[in-house]
């Protein structure tokens, strides 16, 4: 009798999403997508709200760091993720041997430079300490963040993946202070300033547009991407998340929610 039921349930739900001229996707349970906590998981919850009118459910999973959403990825835990740019999945497919697909571009997050304790960049003294993500990509993207701001100059062809070790110039005799991304909002109060990620900096209250001393342009390649495995990529769920994501509806949501410290990369 449940059986009957359960079958007299899936064709009513088909033959509702054939009337309304949806796709039917076969899910036997939702889609396990990976994001960080905040701003990207915001912009998955508005996403899971389109997907759902097009007939693929969506389950959200919460990260706190940039490494756990690839792994959980590559062991099958998730179907995708939604939190890194494409420097940084190089990074991590060069390191690790992950076979992994970019479904779609979704939004850029310029990286932004805060300190409690300076107003703009020309009040750093000589010996300032600086804090800047320990992973190779956006260490180096801060770097070069720095050198825009004629801070410091690097070594010629040194890159995206620039380190402290390319830094041939630094008139003002910067400390480097090398921290996991997720930590450096708590580095204010230690640290002469720090480049934060803009996820990072709205998950700790941090306002880009008010509260940053200086931007990252916007026009860069650091584009955040949408993941999914190699084995996956042609699955039709995954165009039916892309096709939900890349929606009016969502950019607008970015456009109002965010205020330009977001911008939809699409």
């Amino acid at each position: 009798m449940h059986s009957k039921r359960s079958f007299l349930q899936t064709a009513l739900a088909l033959a509702g999403a054939l009337a309304l001229g949806q796709p039917a996707l076969a899910q036997d349970k939702p889609i396990k997508i990976g994001v960080t906590a905040g701003p990207h998981a915001q912009i998955m919850e508005q996403v899971k709200k389109v997907a759902a009118r097009n007939g693929l459910a969506i389950e959200i999973v919460e990260f706190s760091d940039y490494v756990q959403p690839n792994a959980a990825l590559a062991s099958g835990d998730l179907a995708a993720n939604s939190y890194q740019h494409k420097p940084y999945l190089d990074a991590q497919i060069k390191d690790r041997g992950y076979k992994f697909a970019v479904a779609a571009d979704t939004v850029t997050f310029p990286i932004g430079l805060y300190s409690k304790k300076i107003k703009q960049l020309g009040e750093l003294k000589e010996g300032a300490r600086f804090g800047i993500p320990n992973d190779p990509t956006n260490g180096g993207r801060v770097l070069l963040l720095l050198q825009a701001q004629g801070l410091i100059k690097l070594k010629d062809g040194a890159g995206l993946k620039a380190t402290p070790l390319d830094v041939v110039e630094n008139t003002k005799k910067l400390k480097f202070v090398e921290l996991d991304a997720a930590q450096l909002p708590r580095s204010l109060d230690d640290l002469d300033a720090s480049a934060i990620n803009t996820n990072f900096a709205i998950s700790a209250g941090l306002d880009p547009k008010r509260d940053a001393i200086a931007m990252e342009a916007p026009n860069g390649p650091y584009v955040n991407i949408l993941v999914v495995r190699e084995a996956d990529k042609n699955q039709p769920w995954v165009a039916q998340l892309v096709k939900s994501y890349h929606n009016d509806e969502i950019r607008q949501f970015i456009d109002t929610q965010f205020k330009g410290s977001i911008i939809a990369g699409w």
